[in-house]
Formats: C-alpha cells, sequence, structure tokens
C-alpha cells in the first residue's frame, strides 16, 4: 500500500473519530443537564457535533452527493469538471508557467557557461568520439554523388565560359616577354641550326643545292657568262665548304647576346608578338574554339567515378582510428580556447542561446496547457476525485476535525453565556 493512500486513511480514520467523540460526548452528557458542568459539556459537544457534520458534508459535497442524495449544489467537482479544468489549465498556463516567467528564468542561466566546461569534458569520452565518427559517416554517405555531379559539370562549365580568351591571350603575352621565351626559342632554334649546319654530310648536300641553283639562273649576257666561269672554278665539295662556313658563321654570330642582328631580330619578334594582342580574328577564332571544346566536353561519368572514390577514401579516413584525436578533438578543442577567450563571442553564442530558446517557448507554450488538459481529461471523474482527494485529502479532513473542534470551544463559550445571563 503506498505511503499517500495510507496517510489518506488515517486521515479519514481521524475526522470520523472526531465525529464519533464528539456523538459519543453529546449523548454521554444528556443524564448530566442541569448542572453547570453538565450543561457546559453537552453544549460544547452539541455545537462540535454540529460543526463536525456541517463541514462533513461541506468537504463531501465537493466531491459526490452526500449520502448519494441529489442535494442541490453539491458534487460540484463532477458538475463543474470542464469549468474546473479550464480554469486549472488557465491558471497553469498564464500565472503558473506564463511566457514571460518562464523565460525570465531562463534569462537567469547562463547556458554558454555552464555547457563549455561540459562540452570540454566529454569531447574527449569514448562516446562522443564514437559520435563523432557516425555523424561523419552519416554526412559523407547522405551525399548524392549521382546529383552532384552534374551540378559540378555545370558550375565548371559555365565558369569556363565566363573566361575571355582577350585576358588569357594578354595575359600569356606579358608572361612570354617578361621571361624572355623569345630569345629562349631564337637560342634553341639557333643550336639545332648549328647541328644540322656542322654535319660533316651538310656540306656535300649545300654544295649539290647551290649548283643545281645555280644551273636554273638565267641571266643575260655578261653575268651568264661570269655565272659560268664561277662554276667552272668550283665544285659541289668547295661550294658546299664555303656555305657551311657562311652559316656557321651567321649562326655563331646571331648567338652572341650583343650581336646588332640577334638584337634587332629580337626586336622585331617582341613587336610581332605585342601585336597578337590586337589580332581580333585570332581571338574570335580562339573564343570559337573555347566554346567548342566545352560544348563537346562531357566530365559527367569521369565526375562520378572521381567523386565516388573521394567518398570511399573519406569514409576511410573517418574510420581510422586516428581521425578523432588527430583532427576532431584538436579542432573543436581549439575552437573552445578561442571561444573562451573572448568575451565578445561568448555572449554572442550566448544571446544566440536564449534567443532561439526564448522562440521555443513562444512558439510551444500553449502546449503546456493543452498537456495538462490532455492529461486532465484522460481521467473520469473518479480517478480525478481520487486524485485530489489523495493529494489533498489530509488538509480537507482535518477542516472537518477543526470543525469539530471548533464547534466544541464555541459551544462551551454559548452555554457559558447562557449560564452567566
Amino acid at each position: 500500500m503506498s505511503e499517500k493512500l495510507k496517510a489518506k486513511k488515517k486521515s479519514k480514520h481521524l475526522a470520523s473519530v472526531s465525529l464519533a467523540v464528539m456523538g459519543t460526548g453529546f449523548l454521554a452528557t444528556i443524564p448530566f443537564q442541569g448542572s453547570l458542568a453538565g450543561d457546559l459539556l453537552q453544549g460544547g459537544f452539541e455545537a462540535g457535533l454540529v460543526g463536525g457534520l456541517a463541514d462533513w458534508f461541506a468537504v463531501t459535497a465537493l466531491f459526490r452527493h452526500p449520502l448519494g442524495l441529489p442535494i442541490p449544489h453539491t458534487a460540484l467537482l463532477p458538475k463543474n469538471r470542464q469549468r474546473v479544468t479550464k480554469a486549472l489549465v488557465s491558471t497553469i498556463e498564464n500565472d503558473w508557467l506564463s511566457k514571460e516567467s518562464i523565460q525570465d528564468k531562463l534569462k537567469q542561466i547562463q547556458f554558454t557557461a555552464k555547457m563549455l566546461p561540459i562540452l570540454e569534458k566529454e569531447l574527449h569520452s569514448a562516446a562522443v568520439k564514437k559520435g563523432m565518427v557516425s555523424l561523419a559517416q552519416q554526412m559523407i554517405h547522405h551525399i548524392e554523388i549521382k546529383k552532384l555531379a552534374p551540378f559540378i559539370e555545370k558550375q565548371v562549365k559555365s565558369y569556363l565560359s565566363s573566361v575571355r580568351m582577350d585576358t588569357i591571350l594578354h595575359a600569356a603575352v606579358d608572361q612570354a616577354l617578361a621571361r624572355g621565351y623569345e630569345e629562349r626559342a631564337l637560342d634553341y632554334l639557333l643550336m639545332k641550326a648549328e647541328e644540322w649546319a656542322a654535319d660533316k654530310k651538310r656540306s656535300h648536300q649545300l654544295g649539290t643545292l647551290a649548283l643545281q641553283a645555280l644551273d636554273n639562273m638565267e641571266l643575260d649576257g655578261f653575268l651568264q657568262f661570269a655565272l659560268k666561269s664561277f662554276q667552272n672554278l668550283l665544285n659541289e665539295e668547295k661550294l658546299g665548304n664555303i656555305l657551311q662556313n657562311l652559316l656557321l658563321s651567321v649562326i655563331s654570330s646571331l648567338r652572341q647576346p650583343d650581336n646588332a642582328n640577334r638584337l634587332a631580330l629580337l626586336s622585331h619578334v617582341q613587336t610581332e608578338i605585342r601585336n597578337i594582342k590586337n589580332n581580333q580574328k585570332l581571338l574570335d577564332e580562339m573564343e570559337s574554339w573555347k566554346n567548342h571544346l566545352i560544348a563537346e566536353w562531357n566530365p559527367a561519368d569521369k565526375l562520378t567515378a572521381l567523386l565516388e572514390e573521394i567518398q570511399q577514401k573519406a569514409l576511410a579516413f573517418v574510420q581510422d582510428a586516428t581521425f578523432t584525436d588527430t583532427y576532431v578533438v584538436p579542432f573543436v578543442t581549439n575552437l573552445l580556447n578561442k571561444l573562451k577567450e573572448d568575451p565578445e563571442k561568448v555572449s554572442l553564442v550566448e544571446n544566440w542561446i536564449q534567443k532561439q530558446i526564448a522562440q521555443l517557448v513562444e512558439e510551444n507554450h500553449s502546449k503546456i496547457g493543452k498537456l495538462a488538459e490532455e492529461n486532465l481529461n484522460k481521467l473520469d471523474d473518479q480517478s480525478l476525485i481520487d486524485m485530489i482527494e489523495n493529494n489533498i485529502g489530509k488538509d480537507l479532513q482535518w477542516i472537518r476535525v477543526n470543525g469539530a473542534v471548533c464547534g466544541f470551544m464555541i459551544g462551551i463559550v454559548l452555554e457559558g453565556i447562557k449560564a452567566v445571563i
């Protein structure tokens, strides 16, 4: 048997005993009427009996019909249950647990100051680390690769389409000139030309080509005669040697940094390179070439495969035993330390938490009254009466006891006044 039920039975027993005492006393003093003591006691017991019965009637009438008789204005709680419920819900919602009182109470709590030590302590626990890994896995698993790949493809193509080829060409020209690529290219060509001209077989090839060229030349009069005489003096080998040495001499001079011909050639090349910037035809061709490449480029499948590979590597990475200790815990610890060192940030976090809680209370405050109302409506009349009697029954029964005792005292006083008069 529960303690509340025992207390209820004890209080009921006490109230019944008080009525029984008053009734017994009233009956016992009847034979002693006529004497002062007998009249005083009988008046006291009579008034106590009346007071106890009246208070018993009043207390009983709150919950049920006294003696089962349908007396008007009794069984007040069952008859007015809906009104009582509304009044009780209204009191809970608007007075005891009003939005303002809850919010004012919550404002007194420094949530950030209470949460930071808990976070620091629990951050190193196995359960939190396991939760971090699980959360990271869930986040990675929920990445929809098939939807992400087309989005990335679209964004990349959009970015490439927005890139201006004239900007790229201008930057390339400026970099080429700034780094001296035209001079490096000339030196490379001269080196290869020198390697080609220095070959032992090259003199014979040059002589043959020169004689063939001379044979095909047609000049007038004396010039033709002089050319024939020159051909008779030189053979392929001699003419080839002359041309080879001449070619090697020219190449060697062009490789000298301060050679006038070299400087003039480089200046001309630099001018032509700069002029590329203003070559609209070339720019249009490059733009068309770029757009064609972008239109024909379909990287979705490769992107999907690449993203899936990255996803698997990411899962393996977070599942590694060192993931939380090496990366997550130090990162979160650093954030918490920086937060604690900056009162302004702590204030911002606290204000944000208070704002969220206030909004939560604002949006859900009506549920407090609804919850109380739902719980009350789940109880039938008898269960509700039993619940009230179990919680405040002791005080109600003491009303009956007090009624009997007070009536007894008042009765004695009244009888004393009558005796004096």
